[in-house]
């Protein structure tokens, strides 16, 4: 199989960005609903600009329709706040390709929160080039979370 395909995320796309992040054990609607606020200020068809605080991108299957999306908060770092693909579109490198296409991009660190136990979570990140930097007890309503951050200094 190719590589999924990476693309902005576009105004057209927020009924299945919402659907989508169903599928996330511990979602953010607040954070998402601000993204797409953004989104919807912008033309139909046109992606979130890049000068915003957030970076909002999605794989797309072969109609074009979104069945996974990578949420970034800007800041001194990149944050990941949410990254989700449709159980039935995993196993097909789909999230890979979304973290390689922030990674690759970000001249800063880049971080993210998983739940300790989430082990699929840790090992993609860790394939990436995340590492652990923090333990946090508590952080998720299910239990302990873990810092992981990407730094394209040393990862590259």
């Amino acid at each position: 199989m190719s590589q999924p395909i990476v693309r902005p995320a576009r105004q057209t796309d927020t009924t299945h960005l919402k659907g989508l992040q169903q599928h996330l054990s511990e979602p953010s609607p607040a954070l998402l609903s601000a993204a797409l606020e953004v989104l919807s200020a912008e033309p139909v068809g046109q992606p979130l600009p890049t000068d915003e605080m957030w970076r909002l991108l999605v794989t797309p299957d072969a109609t074009d329709t979104p069945v996974g999306y990578l949420l970034v908060v800007d800041g001194t770092h990149r944050h990941i706040a949410e990254l989700v693909v449709a159980p039935r579109f995993r196993r097909q490198k789909r999230a890979t390709a979304l973290l390689g296409s922030v990674c690759a991009s970000s001249n800063r660190p880049v971080t993210v929160c998983v739940a300790v136990e989430n082990e699929a979570a840790r090992l993609l990140y860790e394939h990436c080039g995340f590492s652990r930097v923090a333990h946090s007890a508590s952080q998720f309503e299910s239990g302990d979370g873990l810092t992981l951050r990407y730094d394209p200094a040393t990862s590259r």
